[in-house]
């Protein structure tokens, strides 16, 4: 408990104390002491309610005048002045208490996303000089060794040049499995060294590292409001001055018009404004969703916003990309199929003509060939762009491509039956076979399509620029029932288009990639989600949402966090406007008391604010 909070529970106890006290004395003493009851129930008054009375002054001053405080200091100080003391003390006592429990939810509610900044990193250990030096991580530039030890956390985003370790990501990715890295893999900031001294070298910035990109978002999430909190602060705008005119009115017009007690429509008027107060709605609906990102931040999910976590409940078309969100996009040789010779002499020759490219393609075939490509063996390379590579390899001429690449050079060969990417091989103008090469899928790929169908998302659609028979390979694999494929970027955004014309007006599309070469598509839909961000600067900057892991269930697993908050919000808005507007009616006829009044406005904001608690788990 924060000391903030501890200084209003010991208010709260001191006016509660005073409170019982001037019950005890109020009538029974006379003479010189006949206003000791009073005396005790300013004193309990004051103590409760002093703060609350200074903010409605201070607020009128700044032209703020109709707020909560505003209605709890007329109301309790109308109460006084009619002679209704205990009412007036029990108000101000009870609000104080409500706005006790407030604070603690949303105290609660800070510390849950406030974890999250624990990634923080303290220091680096930086190499300089011939010595260690421990600085501070801003201090670091790109191109600098640090040597992180067990149980430190990597200050900044770099590559291990020496060492190998497992690393703790639980607090980025809400993963508790450790990930194995040794010498060449990259790794980021925030996570924790578990096993073993490496040296990093780092590659970026501090203020550009994964670690200060994440905190930024998290920062900023709550400024973005979603509509059920824009509606509440607009419904509380202009209801607040409504509900006080009309509480003059009661107060007045009966009186004047039938020439009844004063007392009575003042009292009734003075009920009617504990009770209208609003503070069970502006407070408990922020906090829900406020709890909602912490929640989803905890399970490695970060939402930019209130305004995107409110919108996932609302999705109907979910798009996917394969590569990199479906897929593992980490291509391997699955089948070596030679016409004539050894599979070895297929693969080695392949590998060879390959080997000028950077593509994944060519990065599978050398990892298949294993060996040290010898350049001394290679003449005459050239790559034609879409098709395939020609090189000269031991005074033989080597063609590898695809299908069309072999035919328009005169080499007729049969088309693969395989699904995946298929190579096909050529040496001296006689075909010598294919290779397939194919991309793994992961392992909760058909998981998270089930768990989108359950949750009500029936229609999911995979766009990809793959070969049409792999990507329906792949959908049917997994359950998706439509699919586009051998797609251009230009031609995704057009499918976009057409996707959504087909939603309906309220109704919301999600588009899934891997945040690096999707940012058009990302950017048109209605939210993007971003797969794999650990690392990426692409996905943090392009999405709306980014899956922390490679998990594609995850995509699932924030929208059913995004419903079950919104069904938290719809609980407290039908729950305080109906409890509200049973008592308000109460109220103006005479039937609900001052008492009742503060259960109505105390007692639901405190039942709403520990049902919107119930966010933080989801």
């Amino acid at each position: 408990m924060t000391k903030k909070l501890k200084k209003r529970l010991l208010r709260i106890l001191l006016g509660a104390a005073l409170f019982v006290a001037a019950v005890a004395v109020d009538g029974k003493w006379s003479g010189v002491y006949a206003d000791a009851g009073l005396i005790a129930f300013l004193a309990a008054f004051l103590v409760c309610g002093g703060d609350v009375i200074k903010k409605a002054a201070m607020n009128i001053t700044k032209g703020q005048i109709f707020d909560e405080n505003f209605l709890m200091t007329v109301a309790t100080v109308g109460a006084f002045l009619v002679g209704e003391y205990p009412e007036g003390v029990a108000v101000m006592l009870f609000y104080q208490v409500g706005e006790w429990f407030q604070s603690y939810a949303v105290n609660k509610s800070r510390k849950s996303i406030r974890e999250l900044m624990n990634i923080r990193p303290d220091y680096a250990n930086v190499c300089r000089d011939g010595g260690l030096l421990t600085v501070d991580p801003g201090e670091v530039k790109p191109g600098e060794l640090i040597v992180v030890k067990p149980g430190e956390r990597i200050p900044l985003d770099g590559t291990i040049e020496k060492g190998s370790t497992a690393l703790d990501t639980m607090e980025l990715t809400g993963e508790s499995l450790p990930r194995e890295a040794g010498e060449g893999d990259s790794v980021i900031s925030g996570c924790v060294n578990q096993s073993a001294v490496i040296e990093v070298r780092v590659t970026k910035e501090f203020g550009e590292s994964t670690v200060s990109r994440i905190l930024e978002l998290v920062e900023n999430a709550g400024s973005r409001k979603s509509e059920s909190e824009n509606f509440i602060s607009k419904f509380a705008r202009y209801y607040t001055p409504v509900v006080v005119g009309l509480a003059a009115l009661l107060a007045v017009i009966p009186p004047l018009a039938t020439g009844g007690d004063w007392y009575t429509w003042i009292y009734r008027a003075l009920s009617f404004l504990v009770v209208s107060c609003p503070c069970a709605l502006v407070i408990s609906i922020p906090l829900s969703f406020f709890g909602g990102l912490g929640g989803a931040s905890r399970a490695g999910i970060l939402i930019k916003g209130s305004n995107y976590l409110e919108a996932l409940s609302k999705a109907e078309i979910v798009v996917m990309d394969k590569t990199g969100t479906l897929t593992k996009g980490n291509f391997a040789v699955s089948r070596i199929v030679p016409k004539a010779g050894e599979a070895e002499t297929l693969l080695e020759l392949t590998a060879y003509a390959e080997s000028g490219s950077n593509h994944p393609i060519s990065r599978s075939l050398q990892q298949a060939y294993g060996e040290e490509i010898d350049r001394s063996r290679i003449k005459q390379m050239e790559e034609t762009a879409g098709f395939g590579v020609s090189a000269v390899i031991d005074g033989r001429k080597v063609l590898a491509g695809n299908l069309r690449y072999l035919e328009q050079n005169g080499i007729a060969c049969a088309k693969a039956p395989e699904i995946g990417t298929v190579v096909y091989t050529a040496c001296d103008g006689a075909y010598l076979g294919y290779i397939v090469i194919a991309d793994e899928l992961k392992p909760d790929a058909a998981e998270a399509v089930r768990r989108l169908k359950d949750g009500g998302i029936q229609d999911i659609v995979m766009l990809t620029g793959d070969r049409k028979e792999t990507a329906e390979a792949v959908a049917k694999e997994i359950g998706i029932d439509h699919v586009y494929a051998e797609l251009l970027p230009g031609d995704k955004v057009d499918r976009m288009e057409e996707l959504l014309s087909q939603k309906s007006p309220g109704g919301k599309l999600v588009f899934v990639g891997d945040g690096m070469n999707d940012a058009p598509v990302l950017a048109r839909s209605d939210i993007g989600i971003a797969m794999g961000g650990l690392g990426s600067d692409a996905a943090i900057e392009a999405a709306d949402v980014v899956i922390m892991t490679d998990e594609p269930s995850k995509i699932a697993r924030a929208m059913e966090i995004s419903r079950r908050t919104l069904v938290i919000v719809k609980q407290n808005i039908i729950f305080a406007i109906g409890v509200k507007g049973l008592i308000l009616i109460l109220a103006a006829c005479g039937i609900a008391s001052m008492w009742t009044a503060v259960f109505g406005d105390v007692g639901v904001a405190v039942i709403a604010i520990l049902n919107a608690m119930r966010a933080l788990k989801a």
